[in-house]
């Protein structure tokens, strides 16, 4: 049976492509969509239950044991708080593996000082933050870190509901070989293939940081020859470039994002020369429908939602898409930055998976701060600021974790068992229905 991509229960009912909802908003607890993009995996399911019982970086009960360990599994939490990784990079090779960060007490896991590399098939990843960060290192020193990227191997793979803020390169991407095998069809069976990007919140990439090439603030860089990658209802936000980047050949899809804040770029695609001497270029298939582009401090001027650079043509089809200045004025739809050969072809035809469902556009900035990221039952302090500087304007792309006012989380170790007969095994939600996640907080005073 294969994985259906659950997002939380209090999500609004999604309306069918191109339709308007009449209904008022709904309350929390109204049921939604299922859907996983092109990605069809059982992920760890039915495999053994491996506990997460401490915070260290590695060892017996840890995070890392887990990700390592073989065959079917899924990870659940007994602790909550920090992993400090070190600085190191942790690489999935094992396949058949269910992460569900839905499970940990408050404050949930938060990963820092190191990167999540998937370079395995069907795996699944919900409900965890990776916030890099610098931590003291030297600019242009080197050992710049993703938050969550897949890499050669991977194929089948869904991260949803993540936290990903403060990456020295990219806070979330889809890479690896361009041109391994002797065919078009061979680049794409071998590089990261059938991955979806959900309900994740997607931020505050560091600029002028550790990376070597000097400014770095990026938000997703989808390789060379990916296909079947969808990216379906994030929030972008203080990103200088990459909200996403396509390469060259990618074939993929944005639907019912939210760019906030994107300085020098918001969606591109580029098919770079040098990087393709002695191959035949490929054709670009991006679609990119009901999503919404705000500009916001960082932005230039007069920046449209999707341009084109290199030398590569793409295919491109528009519906339903959004994009306003800081004062509320429509922007244009495309340009270009290159005087490239590149063509943009107007496509008659979306490339998105069977089945998809999206809000109208005029709903995002209402539902996606509601249901986006690790822990939309309990935010941290973090997410719920950056969500607060989405709603009101503000915010700036920044060059260190320090000039966030939180910084790296140091959250107290929290405890709780994992009780098996809490939740449905077959996707980790909970029995009782996801509002129950929700617990009586007392307001500050």
């Amino acid at each position: 049976m294969s994985f259906r991509c659950r997002q939380l229960a209090w999500l609004l009912l999604f309306g069918l492509a191109g339709t308007a909802l009449a209904q008022p908003l709904p309350t929390l607890n109204r049921a939604t969509y299922d859907h996983a993009g092109w990605v069809t995996t059982p992920g760890g399911k039915g495999g053994q239950i491996l506990r997460v019982t401490n915070l260290e970086a590695q060892g017996p009960g840890s995070l890392r044991a887990a990700l390592e360990a073989k065959g079917p599994r899924i990870v659940v939490f007994e602790v909550g708080g920090v992993i400090d990784m070190g600085g190191a990079s942790w690489r999935i090779k094992e396949p058949f593996l269910t992460v569900a960060g839905q499970t940990a007490p408050d404050p949930g896991i938060t990963l820092i000082k190191g990167e999540l590399n998937i370079g395995a098939h069907d795996v699944v990843i919900q409900h965890l933050a990776i916030r890099p960060g610098e931590y003291g290192r030297p600019k242009k020193g080197g050992g710049d870190h993703d938050g969550i990227s897949t890499v050669a191997g991977a194929a089948r793979v869904i991260v949803d509901h993540c936290s990903l803020s403060w990456a020295t390169d990219e806070n979330l991407s889809a890479s690896g070989p361009r041109f391994e095998g002797a065919t078009p069809d061979d680049w794409r069976r071998n590089t990261s293939h059938e991955i979806t990007f959900s309900h994740n919140l997607i931020y505050e990439g560091l600029a002028h940081s550790v990376h070597e090439k000097g400014e770095h603030s990026k938000g997703s860089l989808i390789h060379d020859n990916i296909t079947g990658l969808l990216i379906y209802g994030n929030v972008y936000a203080s990103n200088l470039e990459r909200n996403a980047l396509f390469k060259g050949g990618v074939r993929a899809a944005m639907v019912n994002n939210l760019i906030y804040n994107p300085g020098q770029r918001a969606v591109h695609y580029n098919l770079v020369e040098h990087e393709w001497a002695g191959h035949e270029h490929q054709l670009g298939r991006v679609t990119l429908v009901a999503n919404a582009y705000r500009q916001g401090p960082d932005s230039r001027p007069g920046l449209p939602l999707f341009t084109l650079g290199g030398v590569g043509d793409v295919e491109l089809f528009l519906q339903g898409n959004l994009a306003l200045d800081a004062q509320g004025q429509a922007l244009p739809m495309t340009g270009r930055y290159t005087s490239g050969t590149a063509r943009i072809l107007e496509s008659r035809e979306a490339y998105l998976p069977t089945g998809l469902r999206w809000l109208p556009v005029e709903r995002l900035e209402q539902v996606l701060p509601m249901v986006a990221g690790m822990r939309p039952w309990a935010r941290d302090p973090i997410d719920f600021k950056l969500l607060s500087d989405v709603a009101e304007g503000r915010g700036q792309i920044i060059d260190s974790e320090s000039q966030n006012q939180y910084g790296h989380p140091r959250y107290k170790p929290t405890r709780r068992a994992f009780d098996v007969a809490a939740w449905n095994l077959d996707d980790m939600s909970p029995k009782a229905g996801w509002d129950s996640l929700f617990v009586a907080r007392k307001p500050k005073s």
